[in-house]
């Protein structure tokens, strides 16, 4: 996800791709321990999309509290 397309979502859309991807970060976890993950690359994905999502929250949480 691309972080133009991150800062159009609003808070609330903010969490819940918050929540998804943390869903998602959980089971790629489970599959790679398990021997069952054929996407590595998308473990490193997921991890950088949870931090933009985080980054672009607090800064217009940031942004509100002025």
């Amino acid at each position: 996800m691309k972080a133009k397309d991150v800062r159009l979502l609003t808070a609330d859309q903010l969490e819940g791709e918050l929540v998804n991807l943390k869903k998602e970060q959980f089971n790629l976890r489970f599959q790679r321990a398990t021997g069952q993950l054929e996407n590595t690359a998308r473990v490193r994905q997921v991890r950088r999309d949870i931090a933009r999502i985080q980054t672009i929250a607090a800064q217009k949480s940031a942004a509100d509290k002025r």
